[in-house]
């Protein structure tokens, strides 16, 4: 018995034996062999006008197409079915098989031997009245289907059952299909199919030959993977780029954690947080999390020396072609680990799934570009950040651990004439951040580069030493820098209690007065909750100034010398796959194609967000 009989008999049996029980013929609210009756004729307006127009003349057509094949409809016992989205029901004398399967099988199934395979048609080819190709895929992979009418017997086949089907299959449609091997004139494999194929699941809507349209393909994401290889190609090489960093780290012996997403505070990292209220605690913010370093940090205090953790991070701010407020972090923290060996752990990681997606991308994501494995050559460069600043300036740096730092440098910049693009960052932070944006990041697009110690003003949770070099006071902390682009941040945990509440305690100074002058705020002036001693404090600057008591608690137990690392997941899929958009590498795209606006609501919404862009958060570790 053939698989499509298996179905079709299973499909009349399900309706005799409710017949039988005089049972209501439903399938939900529907009639089970009419279901096509209750579709609608009216053209579906959802989707715009012309679209609207086209796709509801074909789905017109395709309900009277199903309606005319239907057993109801051909007494003479001539319909292809009773009903086009059967149950699925297993048939152990017939191999079911992937076309990969069926490919890696072919040499090895005997000529008489049949198997049965499923997937959605690709592509029809009709060569005269009893001959038909169809191209069909599964699990990413194609497999040519032959029905010759001619080969089929009379009971198995008439004349108008092949016609009724070679009419109705369409691009789209998921069928099943039991054959034997065949080999083609042109030498491909292929399944020459013993019966009619069995329509599993009918498109009802077409399927566009192109879609090119970003703001299209986003909205209507599953038409945009059917059409467009390298959008599902993406997603391929994301899921692999993670599964590689989990063996990387599992090969460690890293132990995987999951944090909490959803706390009082918003975790270790310096941007604005989503804030929210559960209906358990009426009276509190709590918030989604920025990043979950204080947790992991915690973690290995408790004694799990090696920790990695691989999920979702949000930051209430803008949106653009690198920045949304929903992302996926990966952060390790290793005890008994400095900055050398964090650069050092780095480079064979971003060199291994270089690798890995260069392989990939050459044998079956072959839509996306190659990877050039030689950029990603070790040892990468290493840059000193406030010497490779002072010689791009021309000038010395004032002393940045200093109050009076920020005016003193502003002052400097502006009598040299060195004017930086857009608004005069209003915190240190900020300012070095904005200077390094334009005199140190551009040197990653010819190779590779760490940055690496920072000013300890934008690094609270580092350790810092004096620089004999320029006796500034700096963090033991590393970014690495691709493409103009950061793809990961790393430092020497800062493990001292006193120490860590008191860079805490400095950093939450460095906010904005009311006014918009420049100044600092005293750390009692932030409004703390009295249960716990935790805050959510935003400055108008837009960031936030993190302060959990109940991290600095936990420090008094002893945090080990501890190396922590972080990255944004699409910032590497963007690397390694070509991407020239965060969306892309999202498998719905960016917040704004999750959310349905209106119109109007999208023009607003892109006019906030060209504001905003110029002070869009980064998708990885705490900046």
């Amino acid at each position: 018995m053939t698989y499509a009989n298996c179905l079709r008999l299973a499909s009349r049996s399900v309706r005799t034996h409710i017949h039988n029980a005089r049972l209501p013929l439903t399938v939900g609210a529907r009639p089970f062999g009419n279901t096509l009756r209750n579709y609608s004729d009216e053209p579906d307006s959802s989707l715009g006008s012309s679209h609207s127009e086209r796709v509801s003349a074909f789905k017109k057509q395709r309900i009277a197409d199903l309606r005319k094949a239907q057993h109801d409809e051909n007494p003479e016992g001539t319909g292809l079915f009773d009903t086009p989205w059967p149950r699925l029901l297993s048939c152990d004398d017939k191999p079911r098989l992937t076309p990969a399967e069926f490919q890696e099988r072919f040499d090895s199934l005997g000529d008489e031997e049949e198997v049965t395979i499923m997937g959605r048609v690709r592509r029809k080819r009709v060569s005269g009245s009893k001959l038909m190709f169809i191209d069909i895929v599964n699990e990413y992979q194609k497999v040519q289907i032959m029905v010759n009418a001619g080969v089929m017997t009379e009971k198995i086949l008439s004349k108008q059952r092949f016609k009724l089907f070679r009419n109705l299959v369409q691009v789209g449609d998921h069928i099943a299909v039991t054959g034997r091997k065949s080999v083609t004139h042109s030498g491909e494999m292929t399944l020459k199919a013993v019966d009619l194929p069995e329509l599993l699941s009918p498109a009802m809507e077409q399927i566009p030959e192109q879609l090119s349209d970003a703001k299209t393909r986003m909205q209507e994401r599953h038409v945009d993977m059917l059409v467009n290889q390298e959008s599902t190609d993406i997603l391929r090489l994301r899921a692999e780029i993670t599964r590689g960093m989990r063996e990387h780290f599992w090969s460690k012996r890293f132990l995987e954690a999951q944090t909490p997403i959803l706390s009082e505070n918003a975790g270790g990292a310096t941007a604005r947080p989503f804030v929210t209220h559960a209906t358990e605690f009426k009276n509190r913010d709590l918030a989604m999390r920025i990043a979950p370093e204080l947790w992991l940090k915690r973690l290995v205090v408790g004694g799990i020396d090696r920790v990695f953790e691989i999920g979702p991070a949000f930051r209430n701010e803008g949106i653009d072609a690198t920045h949304n407020p929903e992302f996926t972090m990966c952060e390790f923290y290793s005890a008994y680990t400095n900055l050398a060996d964090l650069i050092k752990e780095t480079e064979e990681l971003i060199y291994n799934l270089a690798a890995k997606s260069s392989e990939l991308i050459k044998t079956q994501l072959t839509s996306l570009p190659p990877v050039d494995l030689e950029a990603y050559k070790r040892p990468f460069r290493q840059v000193e950040f406030v010497p490779a600043l002072e010689e791009a300036l021309g000038l010395r740096l004032p002393k940045l651990s200093s109050e009076n730092a920020l005016p003193e440098l502003l002052a400097v910049l502006k009598l040299r004439n060195i004017n930086l693009p857009g608004e005069t960052p209003t915190t240190l932070p900020k300012l070095l951040d904005r200077l390094a944006a334009v005199y140190i990041e551009p040197l990653s697009f010819k190779q590779p580069i760490f940055i690496t110690h920072h000013p300890s003003c934008m690094s609270p949770l580092s350790k810092s030493f004096l620089c004999e070099k320029t006796f500034q006071l700096v963090s033991a902390r590393a970014e690495l820098f691709v493409g103009g682009r950061e793809l990961a941040n790393m430092y020497e945990e800062e493990n001292d209690p006193e120490a860590q509440r008191t860079k805490l305690a400095n950093h939450q100074k460095m906010v904005n007065l009311p006014d918009g002058e420049i100044g600092f705020q005293e750390p009692d002036e932030a409004v703390a909750d009295p249960d716990n001693g935790s805050q959510i404090e935003t400055d108008v600057d837009g960031e936030t100034s993190p302060l959990d008591s109940n991290f600095l608690k936990a420090l008094d137990y002893a945090l080990p010398p501890t190396g922590g690392w972080g990255c944004g997941v699409e910032r590497l899929v963007m690397l390694f796959s070509g991407a020239q958009r965060i969306s892309d590498c999202l498998s719905f795209g960016s917040l704004k194609n999750v959310v349905s606006l209106s119109a109007e609501e999208r023009k607003i919404s892109g006019s906030d967000t060209a504001k905003q862009d110029g002070d869009a958060h980064d998708g990885d570790k705490k900046k």
